[in-house]
C-alpha cells in the first residue's frame, strides 16, 4: 500500500498542477487513510459504484477532492485519463467532489455537512437491513463547525454502530494552525463526551490504521472516532506542515522537485 500511495501523491501533485489550483496539502495528508480504506478495509465494487451493500466513504472536506480522485481512478472508478481534466469546465472532477463523479458520495462544497449525510447512509442501513459501514473523513478544522457536533450527538442517541468518523488531524487548516483559529483539544474527550468510543492511530502508519480501522469495525453500541494524527502535505518536503498549500497549485519548479521526492 506504500508503493500504491507514493503513485498516487505523484498523481495528486500532477492533478494540481495541470489544473492550476486545488489543495494539495488536505489531499496528500489524507492519502494514506484513503489507499487503507479503498485497498484493504472497504467493501466496494468499481464496476458497480451504486451497488446497495457497498461501504460507503463520505468525504466531508471535499476540497480535498484531488486525493479521492487519485484513489477512485486507481482503484478502477474511471479513468485515470481523466485526472488532468480537474477543474475543468464540464469535467466530471470538479473542485469540489460531487455524486456525478464515480464513487462520490456527496457534493461537499460547504464544509461541516458531512458527518449529517454519513449518519443518514448509516440509518437507512438500519432501516434496509442492509450491513454496509459508513466512513466520513472530516478534516480537523471542520469541526469547528456547529453542525459537525449536532451529528455527533444525533449518532450517538440513534446508536449509529456502523459510523465511523475519521479525523484528519493534521492541526492546519486554511492559512495558520487549528490552535491559531480555534484550539480543539482536547478533542478526544469532546468525542467521548457526546457518546462515541475513540480511538487515535497515526495516518500514516499502515499496520496502525489497519488495526484501527478493523477495530472500529467492531459494532460496540455507539459510533466511533477516529483521530488520525497526519501531516499536511505528506510526502512533499517543502509542502509538509506548510499552511500556503492549503489552496495553492505548485509551480513547474516546485512540481518537478515533489515528483524527485515522490518516485
Amino acid at each position: 500500500m506504500q508503493a500504491i500511495a507514493k503513485e498516487l501523491r505523484r498523481d495528486v501533485v500532477q492533478t494540481i498542477y495541470t489544473g492550476g489550483s486545488g489543495h494539495p496539502g488536505g489531499s496528500l495528508s489524507e492519502m494514506d487513510i484513503l489507499v487503507t480504506l479503498y485497498f484493504h478495509v472497504m467493501r466496494h465494487d468499481p464496476a458497480n459504484p451504486r451497488w446497495p451493500d457497498r461501504d460507503r466513504l463520505i468525504l466531508s472536506k471535499g476540497h480535498a477532492s484531488a486525493g479521492l480522485y487519485a484513489v477512485l481512478a486507481k482503484a478502477g472508478y474511471f479513468p485515470k485519463a481523466e485526472l488532468p481534466t480537474f477543474r475543468k469546465l464540464n469535467s466530471r472532477l470538479q473542485g469540489h467532489a460531487h455524486p456525478m463523479t464515480p464513487g462520490v458520495e456527496m457534493n461537499s462544497g460547504s464544509l461541516g455537512m458531512g458527518l449529517s449525510f454519513a449518519l443518514g447512509c448509516a440509518l437507512a442501513a438500519r432501516l434496509d437491513k442492509r450491513r454496509y459501514n459508513v466512513y466520513a473523513l472530516l478534516g480537523d478544522g471542520e469541526c469547528d463547525e456547529g453542525q459537525v457536533w449536532e451529528a455527533a450527538m444525533a449518532a450517538a442517541h440513534h446508536r449509529a454502530t456502523n459510523l465511523v468518523a475519521i479525523v484528519d488531524r493534521n492541526r492546519i487548516q486554511n492559512d495558520r494552525t487549528t490552535d491559531e483559529v480555534m484550539k480543539l483539544e482536547p478533542l478526544a474527550m469532546k468525542w467521548r463526551a457526546f457518546g462515541w468510543r475513540v480511538l487515535e492511530t497515526n495516518g500514516h502508519d499502515y499496520t496502525a490504521l489497519i488495526s484501527t480501522l478493523e477495530r472500529a469495525s467492531q459494532r460496540q453500541g455507539r459510533p466511533t472516532a477516529i483521530i488520525a494524527h497526519t501531516v499536511k502535505g505528506k510526502g512533499v518536503s517543502f509542502m509538509e506542515n506548510n499552511p500556503s498549500f492549503h489552496g495553492k497549485a505548485p509551480s513547474a519548479q516546485e512540481l518537478e522537485k515533489a515528483l524527485q521526492e515522490l518516485a
